[in-house]
C-alpha cells in the first residue's frame, strides 16, 4: 500500500472507532448531579435549557465531522472490496480505473483555463503552465474518482445509519403551508425585513413543488428587533391577518414589498380584502406579541441566531441555503422507515 493510502485507510479506521463508540452512547442516561444547594440538588439535565444554543452548533459541528469520517471509510472498503474482486490491490485498481484514464491537457485547454485565472494570476503564460498543467490533471484525477466510487457506491448495499442531531418543535397549523400530513415539515423561524427571508422565499416555493404532498412548511416568528425596526409589527400584522384566515396570502405579500410600516401593513390588509376595523384593531391592541416572543424563545433554545433558520424534521439549516441542501435532508427523510 502506498503511504498515501496507508494514511487514509488509517484516518478511516480511526474514524470508524470512534463512529462505533459515537454509536454506542445511551441515547439516554440517568441523570448526574452537578451541584447541591442547602440540599437542593442540580442535575445535568437543568443545565440544557441554559446550554442548548450554544451546544446546538457543536453537535452540529461533531456530526459533520463524523460524517465526512464515514463517507471517506465507505469509499475505502468499497475500493477494498473491488480490488479484492478482481484479484489485485488497491493501488493497483486506482492505477487502472484512475490514473491510466487521466489524459494530458491539451495547449488549447490550458490556454483557455490561463485565460479564466488571468487577471488573478498576474503572471505569463509560460511561467504559470506547468502548474496550471497540474491543476487540470489533479482536477480530472478527481472528478474520475469521484464517479468511479458513485458507480461502485451505486451497485452496493450502502445503508447509512448515522444521523444528525435533531431539535423537537411545535408549529402553528394555522401557519402550516402545503399537505398536514406530509412526512416531512420545515420549520421555518424568519423576518419579514430580512432580505435573505425574502431569498429563501423563492427557494421554499421550488422544494415544495418538487415534493408537492410529501413536505410542508410551517412558519414562526423570528423578528431581529435590534437591527430590523418594522419586523415585529409586520410580524403581528401577520398574526392578524391570520386570525381572519389570510396567513400565507398576507405573508407572500409582505415578502414581496420594501415598506413595512404601519400605513403599509394595513393597505396590504385591504389587498386582501380583510375587515379594515378588525385588523387595525388587532394591529393596535399588541394582542399577539406574547405568540411572537414565545416564537423567539422557541427559535433561540433551539440555537436559531439569524434568519432564516430552518429545521427539516428537526435538522438544522441555517441561512438562506441553496435547494440542493434541503433536497439531500428531504431524501433522507422519506428514504427512512416511517
Amino acid at each position: 500500500m502506498s503511504p498515501s493510502l496507508f494514511r487514509f485507510a488509517a484516518v478511516a479506521s480511526s474514524a470508524f472507532l470512534a463512529l462505533s463508540v459515537f454509536a454506542q452512547q445511551p441515547s439516554a442516561k440517568t441523570p448526574t448531579p452537578v451541584a447541591v444547594i442547602s440540599g437542593q440538588t442540580i442535575y445535568d439535565a437543568d443545565l440544557l435549557p441554559l446550554a442548548q444554543p450554544q451546544l446546538r452548533p457543536l453537535r452540529n459541528q461533531e456530526y459533520d465531522i463524523m460524517s465526512r469520517a464515514l463517507e471517506n471509510l465507505i469509499n475505502q472498503k468499497l475500493l477494498e472490496a473491488e480490488a479484492g474482486r478482481k484479484g489485485i490491490s488497491t493501488e493497483k485498481l486506482l492505477e487502472q480505473e484512475i490514473d491510466s484514464k487521466v489524459s494530458e491537457p491539451s495547449e488549447a485547454e490550458l490556454d483557455a483555463f490561463y485565460l479564466g485565472q488571468k487577471d488573478r494570476l498576474n503572471r505569463p503564460f509560460t511561467e504559470v503552465k506547468p502548474q496550471l498543467k497540474q491543476a487540470l490533471q489533479q482536477a480530472r484525477i478527481q472528478q474520475i474518482r469521484q464517479d468511479y466510487i458513485k458507480r461502485l457506491r451505486d451497485k452496493a448495499d450502502v445503508n447509512i445509519l448515522l444521523r444528525p442531531p435533531t431539535v423537537e418543535l411545535t408549529f402553528d397549523p394555522n401557519r402550516l403551508r402545503g399537505n398536514p400530513r406530509a412526512r416531512v415539515t420545515i420549520i421555518e423561524f424568519s423576518d419579514f425585513q430580512c432580505p435573505y427571508c425574502k431569498m429563501a422565499q423563492a427557494t421554499l416555493k421550488q422544494v415544495l413543488e418538487k415534493y408537492d404532498g410529501r413536505v410542508r412548511l410551517a412558519f414562526r416568528d423570528f423578528p431581529l428587533r435590534q437591527i430590523h425596526a418594522q419586523a415585529q409589527l409586520a410580524a403581528e400584522g401577520s398574526r392578524c391577518a391570520a386570525e381572519q384566515g389570510k396567513f400565507w396570502e398576507y405573508h407572500d405579500q409582505l415578502f414581496a414589498s420594501s415598506k413595512l410600516d404601519r400605513a403599509d401593513l394595513v393597505e396590504q390588509a385591504r389587498n386582501l380584502k380583510l375587515d379594515d376595523k378588525q385588523f387595525e384593531s388587532c394591529l393596535a391592541s399588541g394582542k399577539f406579541r406574547g405568540a411572537i416572543e414565545s416564537d423567539l424563545q422557541d427559535g433561540s433554545k433551539a440555537g436559531v441566531s439569524g434568519t432564516p433558520g430552518f429545521f427539516v424534521n428537526g435538522v438544522a439549516l441555517t441561512g438562506a441555503q441553496p435547494a440542493d441542501a434541503f433536497y439531500k435532508i428531504i431524501d433522507a427523510a422519506l428514504a427512512a422507515k416511517p
